[in-house]
């Protein structure tokens, strides 16, 4: 197993881009400095007011009901949206939410609709340059393709005496073509380590996602990915893990 402390580029340098990184080993892990310098150069929508601004709206999500662990440290949100190859992206009516049992065995099979997106943070400079940034590396990957990407926002609560599980469902896909996972924030937490298994090759590499947009994007036909259970530090305060996670499938005509 190949273990790094906080997320590196994997397989590829920033120059090369992390479409080398993703082509080449399944999967690029971005710092949030680098990450920041690709998807936002002029540094006016993933810092200062605008990235505050997004990151408050996890204050905002309601509780996960389809938990079937019975937990209750899930929160979460979710918005489609519409990106075309070369066009804007357009926020589709609110719907439910499908994995199949083969990529999600605890929580797949059903039909799963939770709290939308806030307009706000559907509208946000923030969010508008992690799809425009994410379909460009995707699209460099995929030529001309227009994309069905959901949104999930997630926040996981660690409670004395109730672990804080980012994935319950354990080592899995998402079943669709890409993913971009990046970190908004920790408060008070232990754990939360990401593991990368991809097919074809032996072990697994693992790393820390540990300072805001420390971003992970990868190949989700051949990469697993999971995360670690999170506790917190201090027992008498409350702690929490915050995630977006946006996943890319080639969307169909029409």
């Amino acid at each position: 197993m190949q273990e790094t402390t906080g997320a590196a580029i994997q397989g590829a340098t920033i120059q090369e881009g992390p479409e080398a990184a993703i082509g080449a080993a399944g999967y690029a892990a971005l710092p949030g400095p680098a990450a920041r310098a690709l998807f936002d150069p002029a540094g006016t929508a993933l810092s200062g007011p605008a990235w505050d601004a997004f990151a408050r709206g996890w204050d905002a999500l309601e509780p996960d009901a389809h938990m079937a662990d019975g937990g209750r440290y899930r929160l979460r949100r979710h918005a489609v949206f519409r990106l075309n190859a070369d066009g804007a992206a357009i926020r589709r009516p609110h719907q439910p939410h499908y994995q199949g049992l083969e990529f999600n065995p605890l929580n797949g099979g059903v039909q799963r609709l939770f709290a939308p997106v806030t307009e706000e943070a559907g509208a946000s400079p923030a969010l508008a340059a992690l799809l425009a940034g994410a379909r460009a590396v995707f699209g460099r990957l995929a030529p001309g393709t227009d994309w069905h990407v959901e949104m999930h926002q997630f926040r996981i609560l660690a409670r004395p005496g109730e672990a804080g599980r980012p994935t319950p469902e354990g080592m899995h896909r998402d079943g669709v073509d890409y993913v971009l996972v990046a970190l908004i924030g920790r408060e008070n937490v232990a754990g939360g380590r990401t593991g990368i298994r991809v097919d074809g090759r032996e072990g697994e590499d693992s790393f820390t996602l540990s300072a805001p947009l420390d971003t992970v994007l990868l190949d989700d036909r051949r990469v697993w990915h999971g995360v670690t259970p999170i506790a917190p530090i201090d027992p008498g305060r409350p702690g929490h893990r915050d995630v977006l996670v946006l996943t890319f499938r080639a969307a169909s005509a029409g």
